[in-house]
């Protein structure tokens, strides 16, 4: 094992996108791995790819592609060997894998709750009359239509500094921001309140990082069952499985959300119309080891409630 793992002359590639955030967690996978298995930082490369979901950000998401937006070319160089292991915010990630790549490798998972962000409102409810909010999540803006429908709503991309920037420039008076990523980027005073999931339930896989690699690479399987945590790989698989069944992207407003108490996993599902107009809910209540199915049966539920044309826009 000992001569098959990295060095300064052969250092693992570690793709990821450009973004501070996104820089934050490949440098945390490197420190997890160099921890681990005693490296030093030299055995590693930070390999930086362009995107196309970070270069086009004067539209929806819904209109140019979706989740694999933010993935596809880190994939893609994953594929063809220019990368060794990818870095990704697991809610980003569609719930299929392209052949011959797997992602069975977690971080422990951070906070999974909403940040409300605003320059001069306290919280969501002190939101005034028809004030304007910026989001790009469809699922935040359906979630927002169905509690306060007099909102006024504005596509709200970028990453966060780009965002604080849109608030200061009064683009919008607040946005919502994820918890786990103000917590890592030493941002956490930004957020004037996070948002309790009774309140408003997380995308699905919120909060968590996974390291994807080459299903025929026993190598960096090795390397990456070193730092994987596996009650972060349990609630995804729940979550995951839920999203799965509901085919869900970002064309369709989904929130999940998976807690472990000893043996025993809760998990609770919630699918809206775009519009926010109906939202169905619904829980699951089993052992860990069924995380999966408890995903895939919680999701059988809620679409046996939803009337065809459910996810549909309406004019």
């Amino acid at each position: 094992m000992t001569q098959s793992l990295p060095s300064p002359a052969q250092p693992l590639r570690i793709g990821t996108r450009g973004s501070p955030l996104a820089l934050w967690q490949a440098h945390e996978v490197r420190r997890c791995l160099m921890q681990a298995h005693d490296l030093p930082e030299a055995a590693f490369q930070i390999v930086v790819i362009k995107v196309m979901g970070d270069q086009i950000l004067d539209k929806a998401l819904k209109e140019i592609g979706g989740k694999g937006l933010f993935t596809r070319e880190i994939e893609e160089a994953l594929l063809d060997g220019g990368i060794d292991i990818a870095v990704h915010s697991m809610k980003d990630m569609p719930t299929v894998q392209p052949d011959g790549l797997l992602l069975d490798c977690y971080l422990p998972r951070e906070d999974v709750r909403d940040a409300f962000v605003s320059p001069g409102v306290a919280s969501l409810s002190d939101l005034p009359q028809g004030a304007t909010v910026g989001s790009s999540s469809l699922r935040r803006r359906a979630q927002l239509r169905l509690r306060r429908p007099d909102l006024n709503l504005v596509e709200f991309r970028g990453n966060v500094q780009t965002r604080m920037k849109k608030l200061d420039d009064g683009v919008a008076v607040a946005t919502f921001l994820a918890m786990a990523g103000l917590n890592r980027l030493g941002m956490a005073h930004v957020a004037r309140s996070a948002i309790a999931p009774e309140e408003m339930l997380p995308a699905v896989a919120q909060g968590a990082i996974g390291v994807e690699r080459r299903l025929a690479d026993d190598r960096v399987a090795g390397l990456l069952d070193g730092i994987h945590d596996g009650p972060t790989g349990i609630r995804l698989a729940a979550e995951r499985g839920f999203l799965a069944r509901l085919d869900g992207s970002c064309e369709t407003p989904i929130a999940g959300l998976a807690m472990i108490d000893g043996d025993a996993l809760w998990l609770r599902g919630e699918i809206l119309r775009p519009d926010g107009s109906e939202s169905i809910t619904g829980q699951r209540r089993g052992s860990v080891s069924d995380a999966a199915a408890l995903g895939l049966d919680l999701a059988d539920e809620l679409l046996g409630q939803a009337p065809a044309g459910f996810f549909d826009w309406k004019a």
